[in-house]
């Protein structure tokens, strides 16, 4: 039977999560925000993810609708408790696809690269991406061999 293939676009429109990418982005930075004292504010969330603050506002407006946030106008961001759980679940997943990236050697902005791969990679690859670097921080001696392999084919 032969495979179906689909435009991103469609295999996006079968994800239906709560939250849409710029959210999500917003709501992993209020949690990492939020892990000294319990709350930010406006201006740092602003500051932190380089947008003005009337844009953050708007966006913590939307998650307080989706009860991600507790947020009234001029006052703290606080996340509720099911904020606070799927902000520590994104920062994890961002940690997991930072560390393969920073395992495989990639050079330039890891960052980057990042923020484009979290917001479309399936749980399971997820799962699959964490075993493997897992896997690979405790055997560094596989690591120091796939850097020399990169090197000797030029690609490091």
């Amino acid at each position: 039977m032969p495979r179906e293939f689909f435009t991103f676009r469609e295999y996006m429109k079968n994800d239906h999560t709560l939250l849409t990418a710029a959210m999500e982005d917003y709501l992993e930075m209020i949690y990492r925000l939020s892990r000294q004292q319990g709350f930010t504010r406006i201006n740092d969330l602003a500051a932190a993810l380089n947008v003005q603050p009337p844009s953050a506002t708007r966006m913590v407006q939307k998650l307080a609708d989706v009860g991600v946030v507790n947020y009234e106008k001029y006052g703290l961001i606080v996340l509720s408790p099911k904020g606070e759980e799927m902000g520590r679940v994104l920062l994890k997943r961002h940690q997991i696809i930072e560390d393969f990236l920073n395992l495989l050697g990639i050079s330039g902005d890891v960052l980057e690269e990042t923020e484009k791969i979290e917001h479309t990679i399936s749980a399971r690859t997820l799962e699959g991406l964490a075993d493997f670097v897992a896997f690979m921080k405790s055997r560094p001696e596989f690591v120091q061999e796939f850097h020399r392999y990169r090197q000797a084919r030029g690609e490091a």
